[in-house]
Parts: C-alpha cells; sequence; structure tokens
C-alpha cells in the first residue's frame, strides 16, 4: 500500500541530501596492552590475539568522564568542518555509558562548546548507535528542519566490565568519534540505511543489573550483575548472518552492489567478524577499514573513529561508496550507504 492508498500525504521531498563535512575522534592516552590485561586474569596475548585480532586498547582515567572525550573529538570535527559550535542546530550522542543517568550527555557537550542553538539528546543502541544516529541527523537535514548537526559516538564500556571476567575484559577500550553534516547535493551524502533489531537476542550482550528491571543492591555489586555480560558465540554467528544481508538491502535500494564499495567501515569488535563478513560479501580486505588491533570494541565510537582514520590515511575521496555498519546489544544493526560528498 503507498501512501495515497492509505490516506497519508506524501512527505516532502527536498531537493538536497545530507552528507559528512567533518570529522574527529579522541582516545584516552592510556595504552593497556595483553600483557598488562595477562597480568590481571588468565590468559596471553597470543591468546587475546588470534581470537579477536586485538593487541590493545585505550583506558580512561578514573577523573575522566564520557563527556569529556566526546567533547574533543567533537571540537576536532567542528575544526576539520571549519564551523563554529554556535552555528550547530542539534547536538546527537550515541552512547550507552553517559555520564548520568538522566540528563543526557549530548546537554554536557553541548553546554561545553557553547553550541547555545543546539537542541539536544542521547540516542542509545549500543554499538549501533552512531550509524543509527547518521540516518537521525540525515532526516532531520533532508526534510529542511535543521541544517547542521552534530553526531557523536561516545563510550567507556572498560568502566563497565568485569576485570575479572576473562571473555569481556579483553574486548573493550574508550573512545569518541564526531561527525559533522549540513545539506549536500542530493546525489551524495547518506543515500539510504537500514537499521534492524531482535529483542529476542536480548540476552547475548548486555548489562543485567543497574536499571528499573533489577536496580543496584549489595548482592548484585558482589555478583558484578551490573558489569558486562555476554555470550560471544551467538554475537558472532549473528553479526555474520545479519550484517552481509543488511549490506546487500542497503546497497539494493539504491541500485548498488558489494562490488561498488570503495571502502566498508564496520564496527570494531573483532576482527574474525571484519573478515568473514567481507568474505561473505566479496568485499576484499584492503577495501575494509580495520582499527580492532590498537583500539578494541569501542562501542558506538568505533565507526566514527575508524571514518576518521580512514580521512586521515587518505582512504576515501570524493565521489567514493562507503558503507557504515554497526552491530550489538538489542540486538541491533545499521548501515548507511554513503557517496562520499567531500575533497
Amino acid at each position: 500500500m503507498n501512501h495515497r492508498e492509505s490516506g497519508n500525504p506524501l512527505p516532502p521531498r527536498f531537493p538536497w541530501n545530507a552528507g559528512i563535512v567533518g570529522l574527529g575522534f579522541c582516545v584516552p592516552e592510556r595504552v593497556v596492552t595483553n600483557d598488562a590485561i595477562a597480568r590481571m586474569v588468565e590468559t596471553s596475548d597470543e591468546w587475546i590475539r588470534t581470537r579477536t585480532g586485538i593487541r590493545e586498547r585505550r583506558v580512561a582515567d578514573p577523573g575522566t568522564a564520557t563527556s569529556d572525550l566526546a567533547i574533543e573529538a567533537a571540537r576536532r570535527a567542528l575544526q576539520n568542518a571549519g564551523m563554529d559550535a554556535w552555528e550547530l542546530d542539534l547536538v546527537l550522542v550515541a552512547t550507552t555509558s553517559g555520564d548520568y543517568i538522566w540528563p543526557a550527555t549530548a546537554c554536557v557537550v553541548q553546554h561545553a562548546l557553547g553550541a547555545q542553538r543546539a537542541a539536544a539528546f542521547d540516542l542509545a543502541a549500543a554499538c549501533s548507535g552512531f550509524c543509527y544516529a547518521l540516518e537521525t541527523a540525515a532526516s532531520f537535514i533532508q526534510r529542511g528542519a535543521m541544517q547542521r548537526v552534530l553526531v557523536i559516538g561516545a563510550d567507556m564500556l572498560a568502566r563497565q566490565v568485569n576485570w575479572q571476567d576473562r571473555a569481556t575484559c579483553i574486548l573493550f577500550g574508550d573512545g569518541a568519534g564526531a561527525a559533522v553534516l549540513t545539506p549536500c547535493a542530493p546525489e551524495e551524502g547518506i543515500l539510504t540505511s537500514v537499521l534492524g533489531a531482535d529483542g529476542a537476542g536480548l540476552e547475548s550482550v548486555w548489562i543485567p543489573a543497574g536499571g528499573t528491571r533489577t536496580p543496584v543492591t549489595p548482592e548484585v555489586l558482589e555478583q558484578r550483575s551490573n558489569c558486562i555480560a555476554m555470550r560471544g558465540q551467538e554475537v558472532y554467528r549473528f553479526a555474520v548472518q545479519i550484517v552481509p544481508e543488511a549490506v546487500r538491502a542497503a546497497l539494493e535500494r539504491v541500485c548498488l552492489r558489494p562490488s561498488d564499495v570503495d571502502l566498508l567501515v564496520m564496527h570494531q569488535a573483532n576482527l574474525r567478524i571484519l573478515e568473514t563478513v567481507a568474505e561473505r560479501l566479496e568485499i576484499p580486505m584492503e577495501r575494509v577499514m580495520v582499527n580492532v588491533d590498537r583500539y578494541g570494541n569501542t562501542s558506538a565510537a568505533s565507526v566514527p573513529i575508524a571514518l576518521t582514520e580512514a580521512m586521515q590515511q587518505g582512504r576515501v575521496r570524493r565521489g567514493d561508496l562507503v558503507v557504515t555498519v554497526g552491530f550489538g546489544a538489542g540486538l541491533t544493526w545499521a548501515v548507511n550507504v554513503i557517496r562520499w560528498n567531500r575533497d
């Protein structure tokens, strides 16, 4: 049934799209190697590298909050875009490890940047958060509601792990990445997105306690139920199945194929996932951005950090087809198909 048949008016069409004009990221200075983790739990550098591809990760000092990383990433993205914070219409932060339960970490960032004109809110989709947020920002711009949107993916999951749990403590790091979006030509920018969720996989990767369902109690703290719990094999099977399907579906929407992709920027969860997805899409690894070895899994920050490094390394040029992919807790997934619109 189309819009006319359902009685709903057709949405207005505007002669512009939404494109990325600035990128930046920030990670803590402190480097935690696999050998350092091996001194805390029974593991080794070789065991971690062969199973995850991770060699080291960045972990914030106790006095650093998620907003601190987000603010610095935002400043670098704004500088890269040649834009002042007061020009922003919206500050959107994708995070599941914000400064407070409420208010939104985006409000902390908005105030620190001096973006007085901007609305601000958080979006929680875990490791898919930044890709969800890109589509959200693009929708505001595409319908003419906003002109300049700052999208940040920021997480500090090293604060949420049980450092005695070998299955999770080896994986996560802290970081933030940011993108500035503005209107662009309709044939450029974010061409389409595919977003999805499957709540049946809720317990595949989650924090069981700390919310209204199971508040924090002395028993919860003793059992460390307020830390990340993960069923690794379930997450792996989910990712390698749903990501290729979602990428193909997104590309088909705009009459493109995996062979058209110049750069695939996936959530940096595990090198084996990246390699398997690339193989199933028949995209060579030289066209896949990989930095999980240096940062680990930074959740919502991983895609913007990888995208920023790709830009800095000259791996994306105007006209290139870039596909960004997030997947993780929820279970959620998101794909953005982007025609790169900046020189």
